[in-house]
């Protein structure tokens, strides 16, 4: 197991929750049964107590691994002096009656399967799961014949009792699993973890025809995804990192798959990313709708309606995967953190915070949902809409409130309250985009109503939020600090992109927020000091940024060296180390995905639909 790598895993998903795999084919992060349940396999956080899920070849070594081709299936391949095998890890995407589940609920188990290709290979598995993060001692036994069972059991703070377990399932000798003996690997074998204890057990056959189900599942939703042949490999890869990252159940999209992984190796900014974030959530929808996964938009949409339904619900910029508001952070004192950065934290205490930001974004993904129906006839159901128009004047009758109040803008800065530049933008485009619903909802009296407020916010940040001295749009009022946010100020209409000041504000911020071709968010300090790494989405809004205001060419050359710095599987974390390239913080990254598809769709000039209905 290397946990020292950087990041040099695979993910493999269904919608319900996910595995992180090490190119060993050690799982080294998965939570059960859900994307934000206690971990099983937490080694990414702490090598020693985290636990995992091995698999090793006695006298050989991983020499691949690689996703299957559009598919979320993951294979690692192993050879040595008697043979070779492979792993084959994958998440069923359908039920045992082969059923698809993509729009309802999937069974959180992990199915690894082991194919000796030549020879007669020898492994030995390593299995040892630490349920609800390691807090407690996990206990790991047989359970009749070809089962294992892991149970853990504690006190929490409040005095009550916490109990799990999981099953594991296999044709391997169960005995020499739980005493990590060798294995002589005759011929295919599997592995299936689960939560549950089956009521029916798996075999061999059923599991060859999970897989098979499952490789035909993510193949026909590759081949819906509209896509450019200059880099169909790459936006393959990101949509199906997208698909992984929803959660079916309820349709809420994940930032990312971990938690606590560092921004900095050492330091303190560590955060859980196991929630849907509006804006992240707005985004990653806004781009699937417009590589065809449509269903995919309207279930976040729905969950988005459902988890805030009332006029007078305050509108909060991040959500438990089920609509849970209230995301208490807490501190695991007993794991030490990737490679020693502490702290590790569950639960995320930003979900109370002032973000002005959200608004715009929710309302920019509201009216180009409106955009792909006809209103009102072809729209899905007519009091659906009815409930979007309630929650359009309820957003902006926030905005009128707050828009000139100070917040913690997008970076969620935990200290003083500023008057961040970015806020303010995209209260503006949340009016803007108000006003153009009502205009396609026939409600122009509203429309005319708001125009003026619309012309305030404009004037304002245009007076404040400028810099002549500088000659560019800062990250707050009165200050010379910039802001990669800043430049999506042409992305959301705010600003021609041809305008003399946004070419300014990028030009200086290239010059001033880049370093070898990657981008810091901001240079000036924050909470915990001045940032250290290169945030990935920002470099992508660079790319765009260049594109959008005339210098493709430079965008083109900028891309494609951020597409090098993607991992061995095609993946990105949150951050990249600016001098080693490496990736850091929660992986993989929703942000940095639907960054990459949105500039591909922008730099590629042979775009093209898929037609294949979903």
């Amino acid at each position: 197991m290397d946990n020292q790598s950087n990041y040099n895993h695979g993910i493999i998903g269904n919608g319900r929750t996910c595995a992180i795999i090490d190119f060993d084919a050690s799982i080294v992060f998965s939570c059960m049964p859900d994307f934000d349940s206690g971990t099983v396999f937490a080694a990414m956080l702490d090598i020693d107590k985290g636990g995992h899920f091995g698999i090793s070849m006695v006298n050989g070594e991983p020499v691949s691994q690689a996703y299957e081709k559009n598919t979320g299936i993951l294979v690692t391949t192993f050879e040595g002096k008697d043979g070779s095998f492979e792993v084959i890890d994958f998440m069923a995407r359908c039920s045992w009656d082969g059923k698809s589940r993509s729009r309802g609920d999937v069974s959180s188990d992990i199915i690894r399967i082991l194919k000796p290709c030549s020879g007669t290979p020898s492994i030995i598995v390593d299995y040892t799961p630490k349920l609800y993060y390691a807090k407690y001692p996990t206990e790991s036994f047989t359970f009749g014949e070809g089962r294992l069972k892991s149970t853990t059991t504690g006190k929490l703070k409040d005095g009550s009792t916490v109990y799990e377990s999981c099953y594991l399932y296999t044709d391997l000798d169960s005995e020499s699993i739980l005493e990590k003996k060798c294995i002589l690997l005759t011929d295919q074998r599997y592995l299936l973890l689960s939560y549950h204890d089956k009521v029916i057990p798996p075999d061999r056959e059923k599991i060859e025809l999970k897989l098979q189900w499952t490789r035909a599942y993510w193949l026909l939703w590759a081949s819906r995804t509209h896509r450019c042949d200059s880099y169909a490999k790459e936006i393959i890869r990101s949509a199906i990192t997208l698909k992984m990252l929803q959660f079916t159940p309820t349709g809420a999209v994940l930032a990312a798959a971990t938690t606590s992984l560092p921004e900095t190796i050492g330091e303190a900014r560590n955060w859980d990313y196991r929630f849907c974030w509006i804006r992240d959530g707005s985004m990653t929808v806004d781009i699937l709708h417009r590589i065809g996964h449509h269903n995919m938009a309207e279930s976040f949409i729905n969950w988005m309606m459902h988890t805030v339904p009332t006029k007078d619900d305050s509108l909060q910029i991040m959500y438990g995967i089920r609509g849970e508001k209230k995301l208490t952070e807490e501190i695991l004192t007993h794991l030490s953190g990737y490679q020693g950065s502490s702290p590790v934290r569950i639960g995320n205490a930003a979900y109370h915070q002032q973000q002005h930001d959200i608004y715009g974004i929710l309302m920019d993904l509201i009216y180009k949902d409106l955009m792909h129906h006809d209103i009102p006839a072809r729209h899905p159901a007519p009091e659906a809409l009815d409930r979007r128009w309630t929650r359009v004047r309820s957003i902006i009758k926030t905005v009128e409130e707050y828009w000139q109040q100070p917040d913690r803008g997008i970076w969620e800065i935990r200290g003083e309250e500023r008057h961040f530049v970015f806020s303010k933008v995209l209260c503006w485009v949340a009016v803007d985009r108000a006003i153009k619903i009502a205009e396609r909802l026939g409600k122009q009296y509203w429309a005319d109503a708001h125009r003026t407020l619309r012309e305030e916010i404009h004037h304002d940040v245009c007076l404040k939020g400028w810099n002549n001295e500088i000659k560019a749009f800062t990250q707050t009022y009165g200050s010379k600090d910039l802001d990669s946010a800043n430049l999506l100020m042409a992305e959301y209409g705010f600003i021609a992109p041809m305008d003399t000041r946004f070419i300014s504000t990028v030009e200086l911020s290239d010059k001033e927020l880049c370093r070898d071709g990657l981008m810091y968010r901001y240079r000036n300090h924050d909470d915990f000091g001045e940032p250290s790494s290169a945030f990935t989405v920002c470099s992508f809004w660079m790319v765009k940024a260049l594109a959008r205001s005339g210098k493709r060419k430079e965008a083109k050359e900028r891309f494609h060296t951020l597409l090098g710095y993607a991992n061995p599987n095609g993946l990105y974390g949150e951050d990249l180390d600016f001098d080693t390239k490496r990736h850091l913080g929660n992986f993989p990254q929703a942000y940095s995905h639907l960054a990459l598809i949105d500039c591909a769709l922008e730099l590629a000039e042979d775009c093209h639909d898929y037609l294949i209905e979903e």
